[in-house]
């Protein structure tokens, strides 16, 4: 089997790259070791990202953003950041900023499940699920996949959008470094007593930062970002005692909460590639980066590297070969330097409100009390997070 692009993960990024070249001339090979089929049914997806303009405009683009229902969408209109001494706060508007909204609240599965409609019914892109890539070879014309079922699959390029740790990465030799935080994202979805009147709320605590964002309805979805003994202890609650605990810790901000969807944690590390390309190979998503999840622009980065690659896929001129080690350094060239620049900004956020050092505190807290006073410095933060 031959094509000219494929993608190893069908994950929300690797979708979104396949989504992203219909119509481009090049045929696309999707391959996926899960094979859910159609996305089960759920009343709430527990994996709830937060989707800034920039990515929002480009899942439009590729026809999905279109396919998600409007009621399964959260608009948030302001933010609200607490530091952890009195008046000690931040807050951002959407009207204060000249925007319709900061963000928008999603559901994974929808996400993804918009993206497999716009893939369905492209003829020049195939999805391959239950398919695992089990093996890879580079050679100066094409590259090579070995593949859990069937023949082998031969491509001139190789998108690696397989998660954090990647088996094409490994696979081809690039070297990544890690640092594990030592603490888990939890997750769950409330009900909630009170509205949110359409605004997420951060604390920064001395056990990690809680956030609250809000979904469709009386609803909110949480991520509480903390050390593993702290999650650990979370996820081993009984439901309502779990609900109460996130009400104290939210100062009861949305009154009485009542847990839609059980928590789920998951493991927080910083990674580096020494190479986002090679000949025949990119990463993308997770494969190329991880970030601290604090600033929300873990999966913004992800579609903003599909967004590019496919931009540069597409503006290819004359150049016929999509694997063109030349052509793929323009999508690196690109996507290096602000995912560094958002590492870097996230890393320090963790460590300046990691409870370590009372210089430190004084800091953090007269920093969150002069920016909030400062009318253009959080017009241009807002910016820059809008991707």
């Amino acid at each position: 089997m031959k094509t000219d692009i494929a993608i190893v993960g069908a994950g929300l990024v690797g979708a979104s790259l396949a989504a992203g070249l219909r119509g481009s001339g090049l045929r696309v090979v999707l391959l996926d070791p899960r094979d859910d089929g159609e996305l089960a049914p759920a009343e709430w997806d527990p994996r709830i990202y937060a989707i800034s303009p920039g990515s929002q405009a480009y899942l439009a683009q590729c026809g999905a953003w279109q396919r998600i229902a409007p009621d399964r969408i959260a608009r948030v209109q302001a933010m609200q950041v607490y530091g952890d001494a009195e008046e000690a706060e931040i807050r951002f508007s959407a009207y204060q900023a000249g925007l319709p909204e900061l963000c928008f609240i999603v559901e994974g599965r929808e996400i993804q499940r918009a993206l497999r409609a716009v893939i369905a019914e492209q003829p020049d892109i195939v999805a391959l699920y239950g398919v695992r890539a089990s093996g890879l070879a580079l050679d100066a014309d094409s590259a090579l996949l070995e593949l859990s079922e069937g023949e082998p699959l031969e491509a001139r390029l190789i998108v690696a959008a397989d998660g954090a740790q990647s088996r094409v990465r490994e696979s081809a030799g690039i070297v990544c470094k890690t640092r594990a935080y030592k603490q888990q994202g939890v997750v769950a979805n409330f009900a909630t007593e009170v509205a949110h009147q359409d605004i997420a709320r951060q604390w920064f605590r001395g056990d990690g930062v809680l956030a609250l964002l809000p979904l469709p309805g009386n609803r909110t979805s949480m991520v509480w970002s903390t050390w593993d003994d702290v999650a650990e202890r979370l996820l081993m609650m009984q439901a309502e005692d779990f609900a109460r605990e996130v009400e104290l810790a939210a100062q009861h901000a949305l009154g009485t909460l009542e847990i839609i969807t059980p928590p789920r944690g998951f493991a927080l590390t910083l990674m580096t590639v020494g190479e986002w390309v090679r000949p025949r190979l990119a990463l993308i998503g997770d494969a190329a980066h991880t970030v601290h999840p604090l600033a929300g622009q873990g999966v913004n980065l992800g579609f903003q590297d599909a967004c590019v690659l496919a931009r540069v896929l597409r503006g290819r001129g004359v150049q016929d070969d999509c694997g063109d080690y030349r052509l793929l350094r323009r999508y690196a060239r690109a996507r290096s330097e602000p995912v560094a620049m958002m590492q870097a900004t996230t890393d320090g956020l963790h460590r300046l409100f990691t409870p370590t050092d009372p210089g430190l505190k004084w800091l953090r807290n007269a920093g969150l009390r002069l920016t909030n006073g400062i009318v253009p410095l959080k017009s241009l933060l807002v910016e820059q997070a809008l991707g």
